[in-house]
């Protein structure tokens, strides 16, 4: 995972190779969901990928096409979910969350400035490292990399620690809430707000049950929304340290998550009534296919041993920032009542 796959638009047409090996994954790992429930596709697509990247990594030419599944399928499964979703649950939801949300964002970027002095990580990795976590992984870190103008190899280190806890999170997230006994929207609310990437939030959200996947997605995408005033909010900074260049390379257009967008799209349709009930039901399992599609192409993506490599203080960050988000959050819902 040499960088972030937001930053790259891989043209469709040289991406075959890596999509049918994604997609070959999750049918294996679609049946195998099927066959162990409680597992769940989309947490055995991404285990499956992992293991397949590590043990016998794609060459080059498969790599546009698991960018792609990675990126563009993951973005068509949220924007599919929204046909499940009715826009006023949509609105509803958002407004419920903001507070978590914005809770736990003050407790990722606090915890990420404190841990990350103590640690010695340089400013430019406790930036990405905190807006990973905070916001939505690597999108996130891929919007404000322009922005911030880190190295390569911080950009990279931080997606990597970011996309490690992701993983995680989408194993221990649902048999810890079984555990605390957390409500459906409880633990909807405790993935949206707690898990980095759109794709674990989904995945986690999912393995628990359907409701708090739909609950937990909504969350997400009104917690990615913020990526937009934090980095205009950035990108003032930059430009104030630095006169010559600033923001020069910062643009709007190319950081936004259009894909929510669609997402609200789909959910407006199925509110209007304009989307046949027959075909409510394809949508969603169409849906639920591309999310452990996408979650294979990014297991793909994860190269154990460069991660390994890398050195523990980033890793101890991402680690120390993730347990602070997760129990903030916890925190405030059950203070809230919103468990």
């Amino acid at each position: 995972m040499s960088a972030p796959h937001v930053a790259v638009r891989p043209d469709p047409r040289g991406c075959t190779a890596g999509v049918l090996l994604a997609l070959v994954i999750a049918l294996a790992a679609w049946w195998l969901g099927r066959l162990m429930p409680l597992v769940g596709g989309p947490v055995i697509g991404i285990v499956l990928g992992i293991v397949t990247r590590n043990l016998a990594a794609p060459g080059p030419r498969f790599t546009p096409g698991i960018t792609f599944a990675g990126n563009r399928v993951l973005q068509w499964s949220v924007i599919l979910l929204g046909f499940g979703l009715s826009l006023t649950q949509v609105v509803a939801t958002g407004l419920e969350s903001l507070a978590v949300t914005l809770v736990t964002l003050m407790v990722a970027f606090l915890g990420a400035w404190v841990l990350g002095r103590w640690l010695g990580v340089h400013d430019k990795l406790k930036v990405l490292i905190g807006i990973g976590t905070a916001i939505c992984g690597a999108s996130a870190i891929a919007a404000v990399t322009p922005i911030i103008r880190p190295e390569e190899h911080d950009t990279a280190l931080a997606v990597s620690t970011i996309f490690l806890f992701n993983v995680v999170a989408v194993l221990v997230f649902p048999p810890l809430g079984h555990l605390l006994q957390l409500s459906d929207p409880g633990f909807g609310l405790w993935a949206g707000t707690a898990i980095n990437d759109t794709s674990s939030v989904v995945a986690a959200g999912y393995s628990y049950s359907h409701a708090a996947g739909d609950y937990a997605t909504i969350v997400k995408l009104t917690r990615a929304t913020l990526i937009i005033p934090i980095s205009l909010a950035l990108a003032l900074v930059v430009a104030a340290r630095d006169r010559n260049q600033g923001a020069a390379d910062f643009r709007l257009g190319r950081i936004f998550p259009w894909f929510i967008l669609g997402f609200l799209a789909a959910s407006a349709l199925r509110t209007a009534g304009l989307v046949p009930t027959a075909m409510l039901a394809l949508l969603q399992a169409t849906a639920g296919f591309f999310i452990i599609v996408a979650l294979a192409a990014i297991g793909l993506s994860a190269d154990l041993r460069k991660m390994m490599a890398s050195g523990a203080r980033p890793v101890l960050l991402g680690l120390g920032v993730w347990v602070a988000v997760s129990l903030g959050s916890l925190m405030t819902q059950w203070l809230l009542g919103q468990v």
